[in-house]
């Protein structure tokens, strides 16, 4: 598994847990990999976004809502959306960044044994 994978593994292991400490240092270590161009600031957007997002128990936040559900299904079909829009030339390089952390991320959440 590459590096960047197994830290977004981490991360998500500590987001679930609630432990924000351990999980922003996780985060910034995803964002030292990710790097300061465009591609890594669409990824470090999405990545802060799923700390604030449960952080702040946000119940409209889609991050919420399939840590709240536990639904493969849902996030097997959102991994699908993500990786095809992922394929589309037109998109820019920090669309792509952004769109990367949430497969990482929805990949990352369907290997976990706990879900349902």
């Amino acid at each position: 598994m590459p590096a960047r994978e197994m830290r977004m593994e981490m991360f998500l292991r500590a987001l679930l847990k609630r432990d924000f400490s351990r999980a922003k240092g996780h985060l910034e270590k995803l964002q030292k990999m990710a790097g300061s161009d465009e591609w890594g600031r669409g990824y470090g957007k999405a990545i802060n976004g799923f700390l604030s997002a449960i952080k702040d128990n946000d119940p409209d936040s889609l991050i919420v809502q399939l840590i709240r559900e536990h639904d493969r299904k849902k996030a097997e079909k959102l991994l699908e959306h993500f990786e095809g829009i992922l394929e589309h030339d037109f998109r820019d390089d920090y669309e792509k960044g952004y769109y990367t952390a949430w497969v990482e991320f929805l990949k990352a959440y369907l290997s976990q044994k706990t879900l349902a």
